[in-house]
């Protein structure tokens, strides 16, 4: 390693770190952030108890982040998510040094500099729930910036395995395959057609790897195909507009310090920045609106390449830019990581109330149902699903983005009611909890539900808005005695 460069990096590693740290302090303030999370957090510890990937424990992404979860639980144990948010600020450090080694290669070390610290200051200025959870945008764009890393020094095996990263993170991912292309066919060095080859190998063995282990079906249906209408927008387009828009102005008011160097470069026709980072900015914003439910940490995706954007434009506009940047970046960074430390993630307090009258209710070994759209909560109440479906998105069609429309029995995973059915049968969960509130997933609206717990359920409760159904044949099988009613 030159001398240079063995400086460059030891002054800016720690100092990177540091940042990388501080601005993910408000994640290790809170048991968990956002449903993801909890989602991940129930699947893991399912995957650990000998269930099977979308065969037992089902859900919309690819397998890469569940794994990782499960990892963590079986090193650490499952009842912190603390490893997984220390992997988390791993991984945005990674995503800056990849940004930041990017940026030096082509500007010089200033840029270096300036790309890695904007991007970690920009990387939190979203709602908490959004910035601060290890969800699955934290640690798809390590692969993204390592796709455009390799494809930059045309190590396009390399570039390959990391497009297939991205992808098996969360499908989104393969977006990082536009730029990548680009710089292979305008690339110097080896043939087109070598490095096409061993980009595509690079990309298809682990996604054929990861195939074989799961069910190609399976991995192809769950990832891809059976996600038909969750990702519609029929019926719900002023809905999505809303989001959209209002998505878009957190998010911008977040990257200020990002998008006023690149606004100054566009209005000022100077340097173009190169074609491929305007390329990776445009699938990225193509790959926030998929499925057009414009969730906030959707919008992490656009931020790697608009930090590099913003050091390129930066190289050629006056000093007091880059000082506008950087105060623009410290102060929405500040603010939002108080906004962090301040507040309590949405319906934390409402889940904790919910699964501690759970862990009251039932045995340790109890399984139950939770119907609603937080999964956290059989996290937080240590009991086991009654089934595979551990939101009633899945079999409602329901999302916090979405409306009333096309919401229930006829609009879930395809395939998913006859099972569900099955599994309610087989084996009754000895509480449900329907935490719908009103939803337009309340099982007042779904036959197949409300028919199971006229059949086989009694009230015995409710908390915070939660009712609370016990299953009339839990005392003759356990030898129980009965499920205690609240004091009125």
């Amino acid at each position: 390693m030159p001398p240079g460069r063995g400086r460059f990096w030891r002054r800016l590693l720690p100092a990177l770190a540091c940042l990388a740290l501080l601005t993910r302090l408000p994640s290790f303030a809170r048991p968990l952030w956002n449903p993801d999370e909890g989602f991940l957090a129930t699947e893991a510890r399912m995957l650990g108890q000998g269930a099977v990937l979308y065969r037992t424990v089902v859900d919309r992404k690819p397998p890469v982040l569940p794994w990782l979860y499960e990892l963590c639980f079986a090193l650490f144990g499952d009842g912190s998510l603390l490893p997984v948010k220390a992997l988390a600020v791993l991984a945005q450090l990674l995503t800056a040094v990849l940004l930041a080694s990017l940026a030096r290669r082509r500007w010089g070390e200033r840029a270096g500099r300036t790309a890695g610290s904007l991007y970690l200051l920009a990387s939190v200025c979203l709602a908490p729930e959004d910035a601060q959870a290890a969800c699955f945008e934290v640690f798809m764009v390590p692969w993204t910036a390592a796709a455009v890393w390799c494809a930059d020094r045309s190590r396009w095996g390399a570039a390959g395995l990391a497009v297939a990263g991205a992808m098996l993170t969360k499908q989104t991912g393969g977006a990082v395959l536009a730029p990548v292309l680009l710089l292979l066919w305008t690339g110097r060095g080896r043939g087109r057609a070598t490095g096409a080859a061993a980009l595509a190998l690079g990309a298809v063995l682990p996604v054929a790897a990861v195939a074989w282990l799961t069910g190609p079906a399976r991995l192809l249906f769950w990832s891809v195909t059976g996600s038909g209408t969750y990702a519609s927008v029929a019926g719900s387009v002023p809905l999505a507009v809303d989001r959209a828009a209002a998505g878009a102005s957190v998010a911008a008011a977040g990257c200020a310090g990002l998008l006023v160097p690149v606004g100054a470069l566009v209005l000022a026709r100077r340097r173009a920045a190169p074609p491929e980072l305007w390329v990776w900015l445009a699938a990225s914003g193509v790959a926030v609106t998929t499925g057009f439910h414009f969730f906030g940490h959707y919008y992490l995706q656009l931020i790697p390449p608009l930090a590099l954007l913003a050091a390129s434009a930066l190289c050629s506009l006056p000093r007091r830019v880059l000082r506008t940047a950087v105060g623009l970046s410290v102060l929405s960074c500040g603010y939002f990581l108080g906004w962090g430390l301040a507040d309590d993630p949405p319906d934390l307090p409402h889940s904790l109330k919910v699964a501690r009258a759970v862990r009251e209710r039932t045995r340790p070994a109890a399984r139950v149902l939770f119907w609603g759209m937080h999964p956290e909560q059989y996290w937080l109440a240590d009991r086991r699903p009654a089934g595979r479906f551990l939101t009633a998105g899945l079999l409602t069609n329901y999302s916090g983005g979405r409306g009333p429309s096309r919401v229930g029995e006829a609009y879930g995973v395809p395939g998913s009611w006859p099972v569900f059915r099955r599994e309610l049968a087989d084996r009754p969960p000895e509480l449900v909890v329907d935490d719908s509130r009103g939803k337009p997933y309340a099982p007042g609206r779904l036959p197949s539900l409300r028919a199971a717990l006229t059949r086989s359920y009694e009230r015995v409760g409710a908390v915070d808005g939660a009712v609370l159904y016990a299953w009339r044949g839990r005392e003759a099988a356990s030898g129980a005695g009965p499920v205690p009613r609240p004091a009125r």
